[in-house]
């Protein structure tokens, strides 16, 4: 074909500029695998950018990001012009007049390079090209990688033509917004409005002048011009830009003069606007979503998804308030309690050495007693060597010398929670609270954490009295119990203590026993029942924990969560159909297209009658006599005709303290305690559920109430809708104290049981006048009246409990007159 073309320096030419093409073509085609990877036009046409997903709250609020590279895009109308000034300037001043390759500025470095001053002559398209199409990773190298100076030519090559081809396709405003997009400013800030929310706590269109040359600046290095790490280098990195800036007539000299003699402010802003960064929430929804992100073949840290869980944020701000409230006086509470003692004990009291356990079962002990088995000594000094560190108080995060055994010791002390609430008729989870700070406890004690649920375990066993055809009015007796049960082919016995190692003798019903927490009662229901029924309705209602069908079951000496646990009691709410809770409602794309959407899955496993007896009987731990949750009345909670039931729950030596708090809209579970279970409380005084975890779901609740915009409001629960067919009519027995008998306010009044107390059997009423009247509001606390001595909180809840027994009294003769004069 040459041949023909008699001219040699024609024919030459013709032959040169034919290889090239080839060249090109087989750059572009990766041919035999030998060049790596080049941008297609499609490619070119829709370039992707790895973007970080982003994590909203129900109403909207932006709580987290996903990232590999922390980058939100902007528009170019949204960058301050000063930005693109100073880009322009200093990196490539003829950007808008050369095709994506500047020759003149290539043959100037050349010689520049030959005389042994190495300048680079990339353009701002070539740089575009390299980042966002990452022409010169390992994977977008073919055979050639081994090739040190033939890499690097190829890899120059193939950024030249995406660079023309990025300039064929794109106005020279989009090239530059790409570019702004992508580039890395240091400290993981991606991208120009990261960059200005990192360092300047700005929006990008707010940028000044010496802080748009200050960025840009640090492009030429993002390590070596950092302005928190190198302040001296930035400043004088800033100027160069500055006065490059002023060569090519973008400022003034008088404005050079001023900007130069500008000191760098910075201030440190929040990159995601609201987000704590990585929270209990955040690693959660990750999680959660992981299955689904695999199935659809999305990256959560890269697709740029809009991902709006189901919290609530006025609800979780109301529980990290009443945890972080709660939590610090359990802390102080704790410390006092052991004072300089050391806080592990088993259940035989017997001291346990924590800190040598926990320090040989880390990853290093191994290696290091490998290494030193002829000195072992050299091992516990590694181990007792102080150095700096940051840790964890209630006054905020503190620097501090600590060794390891130290840390140890220190957070082995430290007291933890997990709280949960969740919408039962949706599924929605509106409040998850995985610990008291995730920076320093990673452990998520609301999925993650598993521990022995204690009596909040008993409405399973009399779930399944309720199923076996008993009715809350059913009676047994609290007295001593002993159950034969076999293990490992041998005959033992069972005798369960109640938690005050005292039997009244007194024949209760199902609902006083179980508001009051009667474990005999609770171990002969558990017998009467069968074990093994009592694990059947506590997985049905949906604890999916492995669960032993002893005769102590009911007791909940069997790990479970508290995501299980508030599934499980949002079944009797939800009129016995199990809802799957649900933390993310829809996903969307960066266009807010929805991509999915999320609903819960339902099962019905109680019938609405059981399920509703269920609630009367939860009832019962404020309305019974002595109920555990009566603590409830220290707060602001029992306005119009307001319902709780709930359940209180302490495992054995005081080890985990639950609560378990229902509402009309809401199920809420939390519990605390120590990670370390060999740290506990020493009595029920300071450690039982009612005192450590009841407060926290109190407090979240009035704060709840007390914001109408919630949406929460007081109220009773809903009225049965079918015929209940179960006897519900059996008052229990209220107990009179005679008051001559002490005159100290601090006497539990409903614990007393002396030859001055009586017992005054309520009226006896119909049972459709209970059905009607079981929403009657629980008689709210009278007023305290004025004392010249100010009363303790403890004294000021006698008093309130005796005012309520007195006004009851009265309401009852009233109707015994009343019935009488009939």
């Amino acid at each position: 074909m040459f041949k023909e073309i008699r001219n040699k320096y024609i024919r030459y030419s013709s032959i040169f500029l034919f290889c090239i093409i080839i060249f090109f073509c087989a750059l572009q085609l990766n041919f035999l695998w030998l060049f790596g990877y080049s941008p297609s036009y499609k490619d070119i046409k829709a370039p992707t950018l790895s973007v970080g997903s982003e994590l909203y709250t129900a109403d909207g609020k932006l709580i987290g990001r996903y990232y590999k590279e922390n980058r939100t895009p902007v528009s170019f109308n949204e960058i301050a012009p000063s930005v693109i000034k100073a880009l322009v300037a200093t990196e490539d001043v003829r950007f808008y007049s050369h095709m994506g390759i500047d020759f003149r500025s290539l043959l100037s470095s050349g010689l520049s390079t030959a005389t042994g001053d190495k300048r680079g002559a990339s353009t701002i398209t070539q740089q575009l090209a390299k980042n966002l199409y990452r022409t010169r990773y390992n994977k977008s190298q073919g055979f050639i990688k081994h090739i040190p100076v033939v890499r690097t030519i190829v890899s120059k090559l193939k950024e030249w033509m995406t660079a023309v081809k990025l300039e064929s396709n794109y106005p020279k405003d989009d090239i530059i917004t790409m570019y702004l997009n992508t580039v890395s400013f240091g400290n993981n800030a991606y991208g120009i409005k990261t960059a200005a929310r990192v360092y300047f706590d700005k929006q990008t269109n707010e940028l000044e002048v010496p802080e748009s040359a200050l960025l840009v600046g640090m492009l030429k290095g993002t390590s070596l011009y950092n302005p928190i790490k190198n302040p001296a280098k930035a400043l004088e990195r800033r100027n160069v830009a500055l006065a490059q800036m002023n060569k090519y007539n973008y400022i003034t000299a008088a404005e050079l003069n001023t900007y130069k003699n500008t000191p760098i402010k910075l201030k440190e802003g929040r990159v995601d606007e609201g987000s704590d960064g990585d929270s209990y929430l955040r690693a959660a929804v990750d999680k959660y979503l992981e299955k689904w992100a695999d199935d659809n073949d999305y990256d959560l840290y890269e697709d740029g998804l809009k991902i709006y869980t189901t919290i609530d944020s006025k609800l979780q701000k109301y529980a990290e308030e009443a945890v972080a409230e709660q939590m610090k006086t359990i802390q102080r509470r704790f410390y006092s309690v052991w004072g300089n003692e050391d806080p592990w004990e088993d259940s035989e009291k017997k001291k346990v050495d924590y800190p040598d356990r926990a320090m040989r079962k880390l990853p290093i002990y191994a290696l290091l007693e490998k290494k030193y088995s002829n000195t072992p000594d050299s091992v516990t000094a590694y181990f007792n060597k102080k150095k700096k560190m940051k840790i964890f108080t209630w006054k905020g995060d503190r620097d501090t010398l600590f060794s390891t055994m130290d840390s140890i010791r220190y957070y082995g002390k430290i007291m933890n929670t997990g709280m949960m609430t969740m919408d039962p008729f949706s599924g929605k989870i509106k409040v998850w609270v995985g610990g008291i700070d995730h920076k320093f406890f990673k452990y998520d004690h609301v999925n993650q954490s598993k521990r022995q649920a204690g009596s909040t375990f008993k409405p399973f066993a009399y779930l399944a009295a309720l199923q076996d055809g008993m009715s809350p009015c059913d009676k047994f007796t609290d007295k001593p119990v002993k159950i034969k049960y076999e293990e490992n082919g041998k005959t033992e016995y069972w005798e369960p203590k109640n938690a005050d190692w005292n039997y009244s003798y007194r024949e209760m019903s199902l609902r006083w026993a179980l508001g009051k927490s009667v474990n005999t009662i609770t171990a002969q229901v558990t017998e009467a029942v069968g074990a093994e029924n009592v694990v059947k309705w506590a997985h049905e209602c949906g604890i999916e924990s492995p669960l032993k069908s002893v005769p102590s079951v009911s007791l909940g000496p069997n790990d479970v969560s508290v995501f299980e646990m508030v599934r499980a009691y949002s079944t009797f709410l939800n009129e016995g159909v199990r809802t799957e809770p649900i933390l993310v409602e829809k996903i969307t794309d960066q266009d807010n297209n929805i991509i999915e959407e999320f609903k819960a899955k339902t099962k019905r496993v109680l019938s609405e009658e059981i399920a509703w007896l269920m609630l009367y009987m939860l009832r019962g731990g404020m309305e019974e006599p002595g109920g555990t949750s009566q603590a409830l009345w220290e707060w602001d909670l029992w306005k119009n005709n307001n319902q709780i039931g709930g359940k209180t729950g302490t495992s054995s030596d005081y080890v985990d303290a639950w609560y378990m708090g229902v509402t009309k809209d809401l199920v809420t579970g939390v519990w605390v305690g120590c990670d370390e279970r060999t740290a506990h409380f020493k009595n029920g005084e300071t450690g039982e559920g009612s005192r450590t975890a009841l407060p926290i779901f109190a407090k979240f609740m009035e704060k709840v109430y007390h914001d109408p915009s919630t949406g929460y409001t007081y109220g009773a629960f809903p009225k049965s809708k079918v015929k209940i067919t179960r006897e519900i009519n059996c008052p229990s027995p209220r107990i009179r104290v005679d008051t001559a008998v002490s005159d100290s306010l601090s006497v539990d009044s409903t614990a007393l049981a002396t030859p001055a107390v009586e017992e005054q059997q309520q009226p006896v009423l119909k049972e459709e006048d209970i059905i009607k009247t079981e929403e009657k509001k629980v008689p709210e606390p009278a007023k305290q009246p004025v004392a010249e001595v100010p009363l303790t909180r403890k004294e000021k809840r006698e008093l309130r409990k005796k005012q309520r027994e007195e006004e009851k009294e009265k309401e009852r003769i009233k109707k015994e007159q009343e019935k009488n004069n009939q």
